[in-house]
């Protein structure tokens, strides 16, 4: 994920109904600042959508382990803190790694009460532009429904 450090402008583009065979997307912008972690474990950014929901913020928490040749990767914001509301751990990570430009990162997750299997795809488009996409699985990874979709271009500087 070095590729991803910096400044960034985000266009998002996200299902408004996820696995419901809907096709509604909504648009808005966004910017993310991303950091190194110390000692080389990973990095961690933001995520504003100042027009889409005013006050709230995102961060991902991308975490190596050089053990397993992995990444963890934690969505936490500041809603609910990405914690778990029984046990207060973070929700579990979607893990994964890269082979070339493009990486794949899976997990379980839970949607409006069900369980679901989650998949972010990051595609590194080259030094400047990067594209990072979110889908769900309600049928243990049989069929993937892509609910969100990120352009990133990094800001001049």
């Amino acid at each position: 994920f070095d590729f991803l450090v910096g400044d960034w402008q985000i266009q998002n583009r996200r299902l408004t109904v996820a696995l419901q065979g809907a096709d509604s997307w909504e648009r808005f912008d966004a910017s993310a600042r991303v950091r190194k972690l110390p000692g080389g474990i990973g990095n961690q950014d933001d995520f504003v959508p100042e027009g889409w929901r005013p006050g709230y913020v995102g961060m991902s928490l991308r975490v190596f382990n050089p053990q397993t040749q992995l990444w963890s990767i934690f969505w936490l914001n500041n809603l609910d803190g990405g914690l778990d509301a029984a046990t207060g751990h973070l929700r579990p990570p979607v893990v994964g790694r890269f082979e070339g430009d493009c990486g794949l990162f899976d997990g379980d997750d839970v949607h409006e009460g069900r369980p679901i299997k989650v998949r972010y795809r990051w595609d590194r488009l080259g030094p400047d532009q990067a594209r990072w996409q979110q889908a769900f699985s309600a049928d243990g990874g049989l069929s993937w429904e892509t609910n969100w979709v990120m352009e990133l271009s990094r800001e001049a500087g």
